[in-house]
């Protein structure tokens, strides 16, 4: 692993596996570390500047989520994507958001779009292969709007801790042509719809958003066959 980062990165007056554990989950995420990548814990301790006990604090945490695989006395390994754990995580977010995409068309349909199209005006700039990281954040910045506008916020970070699996099958989703173009299409139809006042126009939107990812999980195990979990 190369020293992509040197000790000062790090915020001293945070805890430092934290810190180590947000950095590694963000690399495993976006892919930039890919599953079946191997980690070094001693190349970790050089590239962070710390001792064995943060770094291994940082592993299990990691572990706990099931974003790697330790194998102990051999290796230590970023875990294949669980296609069962995906469609898991996936039911329940589709399950909260339609009731929250129902009630907030119901209750205040235009001040909840008007909040939509804040964060879509800017996805809408960044639809190139050059702005992944930027488009993918503001993707969760669009969802997790319906969460702060229904005020069930907690729900939002119990998704986000369930959703890692789904995480990585839609970043090996995002690059295929057209689907950046198809995603901004549906936040506008759902924002339309909510606008409407309809709420089963609105929640028809959003159901066909969330199942993009999972409709072609076959295509993507194709594509990415070393990547999935068998």
């Amino acid at each position: 692993m190369s020293g992509r980062l040197k000790e000062s990165v790090l915020d001293r007056s945070r805890q430092v596996a934290l810190q180590i554990h947000e950095i590694l989950r963000k690399r495993i995420l976006s892919l930039e570390l890919v599953p079946g990548t191997v980690l070094s814990r001693a190349s970790l301790q050089l590239e962070f500047g710390v001792s064995q006990t943060p770094v291994r604090d940082a592993l299990m945490r990691l572990q706990e989520e099931g974003l790697i695989e330790v194998y102990p006395q051999y290796a230590t390994v970023v875990a294949r994507i669980d296609i069962a754990n995906a469609r898991q995580a996936q039911f329940m977010r589709l399950s909260i958001e339609l009731e929250a995409v129902r009630r907030l068309t119901l209750e205040s349909p235009v001040e909840t779009a008007d909040a939509l199209l804040i964060v879509l005006a800017r996805q809408e700039r960044v639809t190139s292969p050059q702005t992944y990281d930027l488009f993918d954040s503001l993707d969760r910045d669009f969802h997790r709007t319906v969460y702060e506008r229904a005020e069930i916020m907690e729900l939002w970070f119990t998704v986000r801790r369930q959703s890692v699996h789904i995480d990585r099958l839609r970043r090996l989703n995002l690059p295929m042509p057209g689907k950046m173009q198809t995603v901004v299409e549906d936040h506008h139809n759902i924002v339309d719809s909510i606008r409407s006042g309809d709420p089963l126009a609105a929640t028809t939107a959003l159901r066909k958003h969330l199942s993009g990812t999972l409709s072609i999980i076959g295509l993507i195990s194709q594509q990415f066959p070393d990547y999935i979990k068998r």
